[in-house]
């Protein structure tokens, strides 16, 4: 009888646990490379964040930046580092100097997917980006397509950053749960 009883406990729990690990989100791990080009080097390589508002303020130790200063962009995403590695999306949205004190831009960006797997699909990203830092986290308020409904986060590196020009390419790695 206590037998019984036990199992009558334990087989509802089981079925509860079966039925959460059936509906809880899979995680996705992408990983992929934003371009963003402030000064033209080429034809080939037209310039893809464009200063849109100039800020009044200086930022200290910067010479080209200034707080306030917004930058709309549409940067190119690729499988890998290189200027000639596969495009995979568009990063589009704008960021801006956000800080009197320090390098710190509010990102606000989708990331559109155009190739591969997820073509259609895209993450939207808004996070505090401390450019100095060496890895940002970037939370992740939505997605559309593959990734409608998407949670999670990405994580921002810098790949290569030239302080003549401005421009940089980004290692992101982007942890959502759809």
């Amino acid at each position: 009888m206590a037998a019984m009883f036990r199992v009558q406990l334990i087989l509802p729990a089981l079925v509860s646990l079966a039925l959460v690990a059936a509906v809880a989100p899979a995680t996705t791990h992408l990983r992929f490379y934003m371009h963003d080009i402030v000064t033209a080097e080429a034809s080939t390589s037209p310039a893809t964040a464009v200063r849109v508002v100039r800020g009044v303020t200086p930022l200290p130790n910067d010479p080209t930046n200034r707080f306030g200063d917004m930058y709309a962009i549409d940067d190119a995403l690729t499988e890998g580092p290189g200027a000639s590695s596969p495009v995979v999306g568009r990063a589009q949205g704008y960021y801006l100097f956000a800080s009197r004190t320090d390098a710190s831009l509010l990102l606000s960006a989708n990331m559109v997917f155009t190739a591969g797997k997820y073509n259609g699909s895209a993450v939207a990203v808004f996070a505090r980006d401390a450019i100095l830092d060496a890895v940002r986290e970037l939370p992740v308020i939505g997605g559309a397509g593959a990734f409608r409904g998407a949670t999670g986060y990405g994580l921002l590196r810098t790949n290569t950053f030239n302080a003549s020009s401005n421009n940089a390419v980004l290692q992101i790695d982007m942890y959502l749960d759809v």
